[in-house]
């Protein structure tokens, strides 16, 4: 059977701890896994000594001809943001893309991907410090700051380093199904899904004993999801004001409570759709939504797509 080739793009000035991590998702033997797993190679624009940070200097063993034939491709970050790409590159990723090769960006190497015109009238996110330069520099692209990774079916962008983790587990997932890619996440001690989105790492001071009452409201809401919350409810079990808990949870998680409680039901339903064959009004009464409308509602302007084709892309043990 022919294994997925996934190709990782080196470049001079390469970030080595984002191109590490492509490695250690897709480029290391996995045979506990007891499946076909990844092919991985490397290549670069240039067969010349490149360097890397640290103080690493490398030869790319393939040049961009491998592009085409490339599965999935993947851009850890870039190296000059202000210079214009090679044009072999971009047309070489824009081949790749027609023939339906996946193209994924972490952090900077969105801007590469830019570049192409591929994500013009699409979403995309970048590392938060990168992302007001993004939007102005492509005003075609919507580009979404808050988030840990954009999924726009072949076209995948993720932000800071560790959330290029969170993407290609994402697509480890979407290949292989949920207990491969919680496998693979277990290996790396990293958890298999992280919820929120960029603005609970900018730095902020040190929590507060009113922030440590959120943690704890935190927890109450995902150990019992199908519970109502209100402002005022949750405000009480807190034993914040309304207005503190509306700031408190704009500081942490970049959302308000409300929403915050819509996205942890939908990372519930998410994981039953992947690993259970529960029934849509089951997930309903688990999550809390009230009813299947709202489920779905809620659901695809979320994650982009129903709960039953969600379950049709992602739950292979169970199709």
């Amino acid at each position: 059977m022919k294994r997925h080739l996934v190709v990782a793009l080196a470049y001079d000035q390469l970030c080595t701890f984002e191109f590490g991590c492509v490695v250690e998702i897709f480029g290391l033997p996995r045979p506990e896994l007891e499946i076909n797993w990844y092919q991985f190679n490397v290549c670069a624009t240039s067969r010349r000594s490149l360097r890397a940070s640290g103080g690493l200097t490398f030869k790319a063993p393939n040049s961009l001809a491998i592009l085409d034939s490339a599965d999935t491709i993947i851009i850890p970050g870039w190296g000059n943001l202000t210079a214009p790409p090679p044009r072999n590159l971009l047309n070489a990723l824009r081949y790749a893309h027609s023939r339906g090769a996946r193209i994924c960006s972490i952090c900077s190497g969105v801007f590469l991907l830019a570049a192409t015109g591929l994500l013009d009238g699409k979403s995309a996110t970048t590392h938060w410090k990168f992302a007001d330069d993004l939007a102005k520099r492509y005003p075609s692209i919507n580009v979404l700051p808050d988030a840990l990774y954009v999924d726009e079916g072949h076209l995948l962008t993720s932000a800071g380093s560790a959330a290029g983790l969170d993407m290609m587990l994402h697509i480890v997932r979407s290949d292989h199904g949920t207990k491969v890619a919680n496998s693979v996440a277990r290996r790396l001690v990293i958890p298999p899904h992280r919820d929120g989105g960029q603005a609970q790492f900018i730095s902020r001071p040190v929590q507060r004993p009113d922030e440590r009452q959120l943690s704890k409201l935190m927890d109450r809401v995902r150990r019992r999801p199908a519970d109502e919350y209100s402002l005022e409810k949750m405000a009480a079990l807190s034993s914040l004001t309304v207005r503190t808990l509306q700031r408190q949870f704009r500081s942490n998680t970049g959302m308000t409570p409300i929403e915050w409680v819509v996205q942890e039901r939908i990372s519930i339903a998410k994981e039953l759709l992947e690993i259970s064959k529960a029934s849509i009004s089951s997930i309903v009464e688990t999550t809390g939504f009230g009813s299947e409308e709202s489920l779905r509602r809620h659901f695809r302007r979320i994650v982009g797509i129903p709960p039953v084709a969600y379950r049709e892309r992602f739950n292979k043990q169970l199709a």
